[in-house]
């Protein structure tokens, strides 16, 4: 099971963003891995080595959009130009509205869609279409109140629930990194790592660790 020292083992820095996430984290672990049938060791490996990827073991709990011009360039060269991109440089509201206005189920700019269902939490859920569905299906208010994906103490089911709903949890199940992430991720982006972290994981929560033997019994 998830615990606080493992997290504190493997995700170091996991407080250092937002204020007492680890400890939030392994209260509810308890009550949400089972609750939304996480029910072994090997899934929950799985769940957080995705989510150590995602997040960055905690320290990426909020999509990064301060771009450069040239990062600009670099990441959307089919949306910007150097006819355009002064104009968004170092403004992520702005970023942010203008490449995910239209897309997810976000409403174009001037409406800040795209900006205020960005990427959050330890999934990373981006998107309105995300964030209704996690609303609608599991009672998490996320359309009010995205930053529940950050808040320590619901970072964990957001995450878990945004697992679930894309289909993860029979690939967990079956052991299957790349089917995991290709369900959470759209793709293999990362792969490499998320294989790492699984590694890490499994050893933590001693995934296939030999069970202890059975006591002699007396007079054996």
């Amino acid at each position: 099971m998830l615990t606080l020292e493992v997290l504190q083992t493997l995700w170091p820095n996991g407080n250092h963003r937002v204020l007492g996430l680890l400890e939030g984290l392994a209260a509810a672990a308890p009550d949400v891995f089972p609750r939304y049938g996480l029910n072994d060791d090997l899934a929950i490996a799985h769940a957080m080595a995705q989510f150590s990827v995602e997040c960055g073991a905690g320290t990426a709990m909020e999509e990064n959009l301060n771009y450069s011009a040239q990062g600009l360039l670099d990441t959307w060269p089919s949306r910007f130009n150097a006819g355009n991109v002064n104009d968004y440089a170092r403004n992520p509201q702005k970023i942010a509205d203008f490449v995910y206005g239209g897309r997810m189920g976000n409403a174009l700019p001037p409406a800040n869609d795209g900006w205020n269902y960005r990427g959050r939490g330890l999934a990373q859920v981006t998107g309105r279409n995300n964030y209704q569905a996690l609303t609608d299906k599991y009672g998490l208010d996320m359309i009010n109140n995205p930053d529940l994906a950050k808040d320590p103490s619901k970072a964990l089911e957001v995450a878990v629930a945004q697992f679930c709903e894309c289909g993860c949890l029979p690939f967990a199940e079956a052991d299957d990194v790349k089917g995991v992430t290709h369900k959470l991720n759209g793709g293999f982006n990362g792969l490499a790592d998320r294989q790492a972290w699984l590694v890490k994981w499994k050893a933590a929560l001693q995934v296939g660790a030999a069970a202890p033997p059975e006591p002699a019994g007396v007079g054996n």
